[in-house]
């Protein structure tokens, strides 16, 4: 039994809780503080964690000029794409409705109603007050104006860059810790959902998962079309030389334990060292494309299972939130989750939902770790191409042949 893996103990936990809810509703919903308490952990996380990886990351990855700037254009131009696909489908498929949530208040955002409204909302009155309230998008914004300041100081900030390598080492490894009890808080939170709202509750996260994976093939396949037509990366010998790399992040649901192969891979299919090196290390914090897709589908799932209607308005504000806070959160398994619940709590959402979904997450965890190391590997080529539109590097001008892409290997 210690054999197990985490992944395996929160399926027993889900399973568990599903057979206790139904067979004693009352107990299952008597198990609710249980559930709050796990909740309260992670949201615990969330502001000192968006902070300190954010300044981390600005302070490293500063002195980085041309090709750091195209890097990062590129990686937002796919992180709006992959939000922009998560809400789309979302308000095509909804599917939260048919999951009875607790109403949350109106959304703390707002809504603004001018543009200038939105811009005054993302700068905190206190760096404190925003800290205490959850409010992740403030935090950020003063994350990111601080580290910006830490790597423009150089040298004389050394300390607060070694004391931020510190706070997220311990705050992971505080993840980590918190994460042991989640088969027991994922246990009393279905058993208490069931319990509540019966077996019905369960039947749209199975549509939930189909609608994450229809989303994820037509992200995969509009961010492929893309660096075909604007940068001339072959699809098929892409593929080929990136494939092993993808099918082991799916298969282990880890990022981190395909970085070597995907890194190897690139290398072989002709990205200079230089550019693999800086691209893909640096993609693993601010380009987790499949996580930012499941961050606005599962918010608005939420949402909808709240039976909170989020405007035009709201869902802008809800794309630049994620957009900016899920950078620097990819070093822990299921970090994402911190990331859901800081946004959740932002727009004053059951934090419920979070538990409901943590149930899956395996599952939803296969899928957005591949996606997130196809971005990697692509990006790669597309700075490469960039860097070199000549063709004097990966990719010249005609797929190279999958012998010396060597996909097998």
């Amino acid at each position: 039994m210690r054999r197990l893996s985490l992944n395996a103990w929160i399926l027993i936990g889900l399973a568990a809780g599903i057979v206790f809810g139904a067979a004693a509703p009352q107990w299952g919903v008597a198990l609710q503080p249980l559930a709050t308490i796990f909740l309260r952990l992670i949201k615990l996380i969330v502001a000192p964690l968006v902070f300190s990886t954010l300044v981390l990351g600005l302070a490293h990855h500063t002195g980085i000029l041309r090709m750091g700037l195209k890097s990062l254009i590129w990686f937002e131009g796919a992180t709006t794409v992959a939000l922009g696909v998560g809400l789309l489908m979302a308000n095509l498929f909804k599917p939260g409705q048919g999951v009875s949530l607790p109403s949350g208040a109106a959304p703390a955002v707002g809504p603004p109603r001018r543009a200038a409204d939105l811009l005054v909302h993302t700068i905190p009155e206190s760096f404190a007050d925003a800290w205490a309230r959850n409010d992740v998008l403030q935090v950020a914004v003063f994350a990111i104006l601080f580290g910006a300041a830490v790597g423009a100081v150089g040298a004389q900030a050394k300390p607060v860059v070694d004391l931020c390598e510190a706070a997220v080492q311990i705050l992971f490894r505080l993840t980590r810790l918190v994460m042991k009890v989640a088969p027991v808080g994922v246990f009393a939170a279905i058993a208490a959902s069931v319990g509540t709202h019966g077996l019905g509750v369960l039947l749209p996260l199975a549509k939930l998962i189909g609608v994450f994976y229809l989303a994820l093939g037509i992200f995969a396949t509009l961010l492929l079309a893309a660096a075909r037509v604007l940068f001339r990366v072959p699809t098929r010998a892409f593929w080929s030389a990136a494939r092993p790399a993808v099918t082991l992040a799916f298969s282990t649901a880890s990022s981190e334990s395909a970085l070597p192969l995907a890194m190897e891979r690139m290398e072989r299919y002709g990205v200079p060292r230089e550019v693999v090196g800086f691209v893909i290390p640096a993609g693993y914090s601010f380009n987790l494309d499949g996580s930012t897709l499941y961050l606005s589908l599962a918010s608005l799932f939420i949402a909808q299972a709240a039976g909170i209607t989020f405007g035009i308005r709201e869902q802008l504000v809800l794309m630049l939130t994620l957009m900016v806070t899920s950078k620097g959160v990819a070093g822990v398994p299921r970090s994402v989750l911190v990331i859901l619940a800081g946004a959740v709590a932002s727009f004053h959402l059951p934090i419920e939902g979070v538990a409901l979904l943590l149930g899956i997450d395996s599952v939803l965890d296969m899928g957005r770790t591949a996606i997130n190391v196809l971005g990697n590997c692509l990006a790669s080529a597309v700075i490469d191409r960039w860097e070199h539109p000549d063709g004097e590097r990966a990719g010249r001008g005609s797929e190279p042949s999958l012998v010396d892409v060597d996909p097998g290997r």
